[in-house]
């Protein structure tokens, strides 16, 4: 790994090798939703709450202060008012996000979705591109199309952390197969780090720390989580629980309590 690559990935990642990822890109995809409306005050309720990095689009990477925040600029996107909200297209390039200050670049690749090839091709030129320049790059992989039953299968939840991989991504997003030993072989089939997504928004905070609880202990990297931190009712409290359990080891048991004393803060 390049000089450059190996500094910018020192942003993002603690001295434990792992990460706390904030990914906001959502307002491309669904406009401006709860908990994205004033982007500043969000970022400055994630700082307060320990958060390693934040995904942004280059627009609003562009108006807000990220401080210390690692800085990973999102660069592919799509709508859910267009004809396929599952084909990602590229809307900015690693110069660009360079000029910005990124640590690094993401890229959304929907495998088995009807332009996965055009996906994939795009994927590839940008982990050349990203080589060229000395910047990390972090693939958001997942199993998502009309053929796909279920997004948490362990055998394609692999597959799609592999291709990644396989096609140069130096840090993999992916689902959680919903069991640490499922997610364990997941992991093992991917030599470069993988780290969590955390799905649609879940009614239940225990549940998400008993989920990221289980990732970790199963060997994960760490997570990028976002509707499950920006759209609960105490950012920076969730943001403190979940540092917890991925940097300081934290049960969820003992989560929880940080949560309930960082929410009377």
């Amino acid at each position: 790994m390049s000089s450059g690559k190996s500094r910018r990935l020192r942003r993002i990642f603690d001295d434990d090798n792992k990460t706390v990822i904030v990914p906001m890109d959502h307002g491309v995809t669904s406009g401006p939703i709860q908990g994205l409306i004033n982007m500043q005050g969000i970022i400055d309720k994630l700082i307060a709450g320990g958060v390693d990095a934040v995904v942004l689009h280059k627009g609003i990477a562009k108006n807000v202060n990220t401080k210390r925040l690692g800085l990973i600029i999102h660069v592919s996107a799509s709508t859910n008012v267009g004809p396929d909200v599952n084909w990602k297209v590229k809307v900015c390039n690693v110069e660009e996000a360079i000029r910005l200050g990124c640590d690094a670049v993401s890229i959304h690749v929907n495998i088995g979705a009807d332009h996965e090839h055009k996906m994939l091709a795009e994927l590839g030129r940008l982990a050349h591109e990203c080589d060229e320049w000395g910047v990390p790059l972090l693939a958001m992989m997942y199993p998502r199309g009309k053929n796909v039953r279920s997004e948490h299968n362990p055998q394609l939840v692999a597959h799609v952390a592999r291709i990644g991989a396989e096609l140069g991504a130096d840090i993999v997003k992916t689902n959680y197969t919903g069991d640490p030993e499922s997610f364990r072989k997941v992991i093992e089939g991917c030599p470069v780090p993988v780290i969590i997504a955390g799905g649609p928004k879940i009614d239940s905070t225990r549940s998400l720390l008993e989920m990221v609880y289980n990732a970790v202990e199963a060997g994960c990297a760490g997570i990028s989580i976002g509707r499950n931190i920006f759209q609960h009712e105490n950012p920076t409290a969730i943001t403190r629980a979940l540092v917890g359990i991925v940097h300081k080891g934290l049960d969820v048991e003992e989560a929880m309590a940080l949560l309930k004393e960082s929410t009377y803060l």
